[in-house]
């Protein structure tokens, strides 16, 4: 298994609406950068990965899993952009502020301090398990 960051504007798709989708999960679509697009390509069903709310809130707020491996996204004709399907597996107890994650020396070389700007980042099974930590979190 993998894990990534999946980053939403809670103002536009919070976790609360993720989560309101059930097992059927959504389609993360309009992702239109390469990297995050290639990301998205790498991942396997069953991959986890943290929600963050970026722009309003800039935090981890729970933990979903990828349902569906990289199709079209339905939002455009163009063939170059794909995406996968997610659903909400289980809210942090405490969300986790980029201010924490940015504070914790362990997670000096996180995507998320390093990356900012991309939407769709791989994270390492040690930073998986910090950051779960640090939210008071089950990490499986």
């Amino acid at each position: 298994m993998r894990y990534w960051l999946f980053k939403s504007e809670p103002n536009k798709f919070p976790w609360e609406d993720l989560v309101a989708k059930g097992d059927a999960g959504e389609e993360w679509d309009g992702i239109r950068n390469y990297q995050a697009r290639n990301n998205m390509r790498e991942m396997k069903v069953g991959d986890r990965g943290f929600f963050y709310h970026s722009n309003i809130g800039k935090e981890v707020v729970g933990i979903c899993e990828v349902s569906a491996e990289s199709a079209p996204d339905s939002t455009t004709d163009d063939p170059r952009w794909d995406c996968v399907h997610l659903k909400a597996i289980r809210p942090f107890k405490t969300p986790v502020t980029l201010a924490a994650v940015k504070a914790e020396p362990r997670l000096a070389e996180m995507s998320l301090v390093t990356s900012m700007r991309l939407s769709v980042q791989p994270v390492t099974q040690e930073e998986w398990t910090l950051v779960c930590a640090m939210g008071d979190t089950d990490a499986n």
